[in-house]
């Protein structure tokens, strides 16, 4: 008993120990505003079962969310790096509590997009601050433990949202715009209140443009690479709730579903993210980019619900492997004054997926669901590919950095 009571605090010390309370402000934060996060997931299936439009016309609107979503993540680099940390993330969020109300209560097409694309615009501003601000609070050795616990937690918020939204779906969509509004203010009051600005005054550092990221090609190929796998990976967000419906399952099925792949990462992601954190950080994007593109390619050979939950489990798998290398990667990359320019391109990268993710997925599924699985496998594949060639340049890059 004694030996097992003394190995436990070591065990917690090794996940969670060490951090800064500024960073679980943050932490906390962020599960709270993805419990609420219920629209995004089912906004195709709003858009076709309560707004009467096409598949393609939904895949449409959703592609005007990931316009504003590609323009936010270059306005908020540049704002976290101008302004600060915290008064970038809160002010996105609060801007998007307002705007969510807003789509709830649109009824007309031009609204509709209107919102859609504000929405975009401002509920990706916390991206670039909230990776900044875990940057500038976690020293290198700890960043990839730091990320992937903002990993667990947004995927523990999302376990919760996906079943909640759901069953909020079929009682009455208003209700899933009003918690999302409601969790995105106490996000941003949260950390306004119980987090410091990192960014150093102006006169202590250096100046820099997003020109500066541009001009780093490591930066700019691996943002390419990001682009890529995120066209795969926000399927499972974007089409399948779509692909689902039309194969005659309910909203209550699809959420039950997808929270397999939350509950699966709130289960085993601490177990394994220290591990997999100190092994080749390119290597395991590229194992865990292959394992998601395997799992989406299941996708095609499956009919019932125990067989979708079959492939969410396989391509969680391969989530797990590479929760919170990317943004140790990125904050390896970027120069302190540059943080959140290059948190707001890998933010890009990933706003670039969303954007082309519905416009391929939505298209392909009108075809032929089975030929929609199936290139998206093929692409997880290719991005693979690509990360296991960057890996030398990469390795040479963050070597001098202390892990």
């Amino acid at each position: 008993m004694t030996n097992a009571t003394l190995a436990r605090p070591g065990f917690l010390q090794s996940k969670i120990g060490g951090l800064p309370p500024a960073f679980w402000a943050l932490w906390t934060g962020t599960l709270v505003n993805r419990v609420g996060m219920m629209v995004q997931p089912f906004i195709g299936v709003y858009l076709t079962q309560m707004r009467g439009m096409s598949y393609s016309g939904a895949g449409t609107v959703m592609a005007v969310f990931g316009v504003g979503s590609l323009l936010s993540q270059i306005i908020a680099g540049w704002l976290a790096d101008r302004f600060g940390r915290r008064i970038t993330l809160t002010g996105g969020m609060v801007a998007t509590a307002f705007i969510m109300v807003a789509l709830g209560y649109s009824t007309s097409l031009p609204a509709i997009v209107a919102t859609m694309f504000l929405l975009g615009l401002s509920m990706d501003l916390y991206r670039p601050a909230s990776n900044a601000l875990v940057a500038d609070l976690i020293p290198p050795q700890d960043r990839p433990r730091a990320y992937g616990l903002i990993f667990w937690a947004l995927n523990l918020g999302f376990a919760v949202a996906m079943v909640a939204g759901g069953w909020l779906a079929q009682v009455g969509y208003g209700w899933m715009f009003g918690v999302n509004a409601v969790t995105s203010l106490i996000f941003g009051l949260l950390v306004w209140r119980a987090v410091p600005e990192t960014l150093p005054a102006p006169g202590s550092r250096p100046r820099g443009r997003f020109a500066d990221v541009l001009g780093d090609r490591l930066m700019v190929a691996f943002s390419l690479i990001t682009v890529v796998s995120t066209v795969a990976y926000t399927q499972a967000f974007t089409t399948l709730p779509l692909a689902m419906t039309h194969a005659g399952f309910t909203t209550v099925d699809y959420g039950l579903v997808i929270a397999v792949n939350g509950v699966l990462i709130v289960i085993v992601q601490p177990l394994t993210g220290a591990w997999f954190g100190g092994r080749d950080h390119t290597t395991v994007l590229a194992a865990g980019s292959a394992v998601i593109g395997v799992g989406f390619a299941l996708t095609a050979f499956v009919s019932d619900l125990t067989g979708y939950a079959a492939s969410v489990v396989l391509w969680t798998a391969g989530e797990i492997v590479t929760a919170g290398i990317p943004g140790a990667i990125v904050a390896a990359l970027a120069p302190p004054h540059l943080r959140g320019r290059y948190a707001g391109m890998y933010g890009l990268a990933w706003s670039g997926g969303a954007l082309l993710a519905p416009l391929l997925g939505a298209g392909l599924l009108e075809v032929n669901p089975a030929a929609l699985w199936l290139t998206i496998g093929a692409v997880d594949l290719v991005a693979a590919a690509g990360l296991l060639a960057l890996g030398p340049a990469l390795r040479r890059r963050t070597a001098s950095v202390p892990r």
